[in-house]
């Protein structure tokens, strides 16, 4: 029997979620969200063995997939993996109508992804120590709210005269291991995940910053067909072939990454793969110019890669790091939906969605 997501009044709302803003989103929100069922499960990782006692084990270094699998189903599942936090995927900056609403809404299955160690799946094989970072001012600068902390772009997309809305913001992060050894031991769950079946045949990542990353080695190291395309909001890194003179970073957490040629065409046997750019992000940024030639270089081994400026080519103005959080984030959803028509991966299942 279908679930029926309605909304309905709350006695309290989270800090920085006005009642005046929740209810100017609902006018959005055209229709409820019937679902077939929801859930989550754990993948990948590994067993180890405590080596001062053989009889004890830890199930570590797996990711965790939650799952809204809508009543009438499209044939493809979107896989929103987050750089920060899966928080950005739920919710527009104010509150109002994030993209996973959105897309199940239009009947797309939506799963939220915790890579290895992160989030939900943070249950690690090796050990690590917590030290704070006091990241608040520098969370401002690296999410494009301003070119200095609380110095606002005058167009930015978001709510800047409600404090609480930045609070929910800054606060929405998780600790992050941006470092080679973690970049590949989530594609390497990821992977396990896609081929798994388990989120279906025909796979879309979207993506955000360091995400980006992981996506693209994920797409490489999965031994499946089951992957169809990757959009990357603000990628903060790339892969690219070897034989071309680039340096692969030491630290790894970033990029670039260097794999085989061979290794790097699975990148052109999807279906389409775009890089999206905010329009506050300067053409000659490192990130911006690396995303040109990943996609030169995809093109040039036959595939379907494009960037996409949200400034220039879409003519969306004050667009952050995470646009789809954007008060404008029904309008870079629209962008989506061309992208996913396109590449014809809007079909409709006909069918309840199976695992």
């Amino acid at each position: 029997m279908a679930t029926t997501l309605l909304l309905v009044p709350l006695l309290s709302l989270p800090h920085g979620v006005n009642a005046e803003s929740l209810s100017s989103s609902h006018r959005d929100w055209d229709k409820p969200i019937m679902l077939d069922r929801s859930g989550g499960f754990q993948i990948g990782g590994t067993i180890i063995t405590n080596p001062n006692n053989t009889n004890q084990t830890l199930s570590c270094d797996h990711g965790y997939m939650e799952y809204f699998l809508p009543w009438e189903p499209r044939q493809t599942s979107l896989v929103m993996w987050h750089s920060s936090s899966t928080q950005v995927w739920q919710n527009r900056w104010d509150g109002g109508q994030g993209y996973k609403d959105m897309f199940l809404r239009r009947g797309y299955p939506v799963f939220l992804w915790d890579g290895p160690r992160v989030g939900r799946a943070n249950w690690g094989c090796r050990p690590t120590t917590y030290i704070p970072q006091y990241r608040d001012q520098g969370n401002f600068v690296a999410w494009n709210f301003g070119p200095s902390f609380m110095n606002w772009w005058p167009d930015v997309q978001f709510p800047t005269n409600d404090p609480g809305a930045w609070q929910q913001a800054t606060s929405a992060r998780y600790d992050e291991f941006d470092n080679y050894e973690n970049v590949l031991l989530h594609a390497h769950a990821a992977a396990v995940a896609a081929d798994s079946g388990k989120v279906g045949k025909s796979i879309v990542y979207l993506t955000n910053s360091a995400g980006g990353l992981r996506a693209q080695l994920t797409a490489i190291r999965s031994n499946t067909t089951n992957i169809k395309g990757i959009v990357t909001y603000e990628s903060i890194g790339y892969v690219f072939p070897s034989g071309l003179n680039i340096t692969q970073d030491a630290r790894g957490g970033f990029g670039p990454i260097v794999v085989p040629v061979e290794e790097f065409k699975k990148l052109a046997k999807l279906a389409a793969i775009q890089f999206v750019w905010g329009d506050h992000r300067d053409p000659t940024d490192t990130y911006v110019q690396q995303s040109r030639l990943c996609a030169a270089l995809i093109n040039q081994y036959g595939g379907n890669a494009q960037v996409l400026m949200l400034g220039d080519d879409a003519g969306l103005k004050g667009s952050t790091h995470i646009p789809f959080a954007d008060m404008d984030n029904a309008k870079v959803a629209k962008l989506l939906d061309k992208f996913l028509e396109r590449h014809g991966l809007n079909r409709f299942l006909g069918k309840r969605w199976r695992f």
